[in-house]
């Protein structure tokens, strides 16, 4: 017997349709590439996005499922571009301008992108790419000055191609399952992987993260974007805030800690989201240049990598600002889970709490997560068994963008394999300890690298480390640490030792420390161990710390 209830697709012009009808005062807020400022509604981000999937298929020709690349920064044109490009039935594939040449390349190719909208402050890193991409027919130039010149075939002007746009335009109809979306993962093993999200995933998740256990976003926030569109923590927000009235603030190119701290007291912004990286370096900044009235911030949403206990301790501690841990990949679009402290958890002590929220948190509606161990059993939920993590739900990926025979990722009753390596606890707290090859096996015992990681920044000393494995005579492997000191401290090997035995084992403490200037970062923000391994077998890594 079915129920007799009234149906609508779940979609993403239903999205900007109701952010449109409920909340179009609602405000587009960008700092542009130049300095400038715009601000405008959600009414005018609505008619534009029109305007745009209108020309793309008069004027392009885009036909329903083509691919539709951005190369840009986060700001209102973008915004545009999220709704616009999947109104014309298209799909939007924002492109990571932070890698390397070659993996750009290879992306836009693989994904058979047919028109790129592009940045004008990043048109000379494009137009060294450009020959090597055949498939582009069309580049589209954003916030470009009057007179630019460019050697990118066929560029014309955002502006000037909205100008023959239809406001009234009909979104081109879709359903559900249609692909709305494309996110290639950072490719640090192997070319990167492409993501197809639907429709029906978007909405779902969107609806989900904006829930109290989630994000706990309304239409009191003001929400700063700061992770890129092209990074998936990021690419979901637009769609986040339009479901729910959140005024999204935009940095585009911005991102210096200076300035973030700037425009999160001048547009007075309740929420803002980034990687632990952006947080570290604005945490430093105030304690530096200490604000003179209190930020209106009241959470910062973290994903990407692990939030360090000592980043929230020290965050709340100096300036009550609390961080909220949340975990997803690009495969899962990304929000699986969120670390919320419930009332069961008040009687903790300060210590608790703060390594509970440190902990990647409990599954938000929609996905489901387990432990599964080496010999395949799933894991209690008992916070000692480890496993790897297995996800499955309403916008969890079922298999890659032109690689559905590859199923290596996938189990044999259809759980996504995430290669992150943890616990789950009676409470449902996902904890995760370390990525499959970032674990460290010495000596028939395995070391978390992450776990190090997150002690050693607790050191007062220390700004960041990283820590990878390295080959032993003895041992097999055993854990380095790569370390940034901050400004004019130091540390000896037998301190940080004696501050790591706290917490670990005797052989779990690394010998070798490695100190740097700076830890390299990928193009998202994380620490590139890829890059870091490849160091160290080159002879880079030499310099120990005595």
């Amino acid at each position: 017997m079915l129920g007799q209830m009234m149906q609508s697709a779940l979609t993403t012009t239903a999205i900007i349709e109701y952010g449109n009808r409920v909340f179009p005062h609602k405000e587009i807020v960008s700092k542009l590439p130049n300095g400038d400022w715009h601000r405008y509604k959600f009414a005018d981000a609505y008619k534009r996005a029109k305007r745009l999937a209108s020309v793309l298929v008069s004027q392009f020709g885009i036909k329903p499922g083509d691919r539709v690349a951005t190369f840009a920064w986060n700001h209102y044109q973008h915004i545009e571009l999220y709704f616009g490009i999947p109104g014309a039935g298209a799909v939007c594939h924002p492109v990571n301008l932070r890698l390397p040449a070659d993996q750009v390349a290879f992306i836009v190719e693989h994904a058979a992108d047919r028109v790129m909208f592009i940045d004008a402050s990043l048109v000379p890193v494009f137009e060294k790419i450009a020959p090597h991409i055949s498939c582009v027919e069309q580049y589209v130039l954003l916030n470009a000055p009057a007179g630019f010149a460019t050697t990118l075939p066929a560029a014309i002007h955002y502006e000037d191609l909205l100008a023959g746009g239809n406001e009234h335009f009909e979104w081109i109809p879709v359903d559900e399952p249609d692909a709305c979306a494309m996110c290639y993962t950072s490719g640090t093993t192997g070319n990167p992987k492409g993501v197809l999200y639907s429709h029906r995933s978007t909405y779902l998740h969107a609806l989900s993260t904006l829930t109290p256990n989630a994000a706990n976003l309304s239409a009191k926030d003001r929400c700063l974007l700061v992770s890129p569109q092209f990074h998936v923590m990021g690419w979901g927000f637009p769609f986040i805030a339009m479901l729910g009235g959140v005024d999204m603030i935009l940095p585009s190119m911005h991102l210096q800690p200076a300035a973030l701290i700037d425009i999160i007291q001048r547009e007075k912004c309740t929420k803002a989201n980034g990687v632990p990286t952006i947080w570290l370096g604005i945490f430093e900044e105030m304690m530096r240049n200490p604000p003179a009235e209190k930020l209106t911030l009241q959470e910062y949403i973290v994903g990407g990598s692990a939030l360090p206990a000592g980043l929230i301790e020290k965050f709340e501690k100096h300036f009550g600002i609390p961080g909220l841990h949340a975990w997803g990949m690009t495969e899962t679009s990304p929000v699986v889970t969120v670390s919320r402290l419930q009332n069961v958890h008040h009687d903790l002590s300060h210590g608790q709490q703060i390594r509970l929220r440190a902990k990647q948190g409990i599954e938000v509606p929609g996905v489901e997560i387990r432990v599964v161990t080496d010999d395949g059993h799933v894991a209690p939920r008992d916070g000692e068994t480890v496993g790897e993590f297995e996800v499955r739900g309403n916008w969890v990926i079922n298999s890659y963008y032109r690689m559905e025979h590859k199923t290596e990722q996938f189990s044999g009753d259809g759980w996504f394999k995430t290669g992150d390596v943890g616990t789950i606890d009676p409470q449902g707290y996902m904890h995760i300890t370390d990525r499959t090859k970032d674990l460290i096996k010495s000596g028939g015992e395995w070391i978390s690298s992450v776990e190090l990681e997150n002690a050693l920044m607790a050191y007062p000393a220390i700004k960041e480390a990283s820590v990878i494995a390295v080959p032993d005579e003895k041992w097999v492997e055993r854990p380095l640490a790569c370390i940034v000191f901050r400004e004019e401290q130091s540390a000896t090997v037998n301190e940080l030792q004696q501050f790591l035995l706290k917490d670990f084992a005797r052989f779990q403490v690394p010998e070798f420390y490695v100190p740097l200037k700076e830890i390299p970062k990928t193009g998202v923000g994380k620490f590139d161990k890829k890059l870091i391994r490849k160091m160290y077998a080159e002879g880079g890594l030499r310099n120990f710390l005595r």
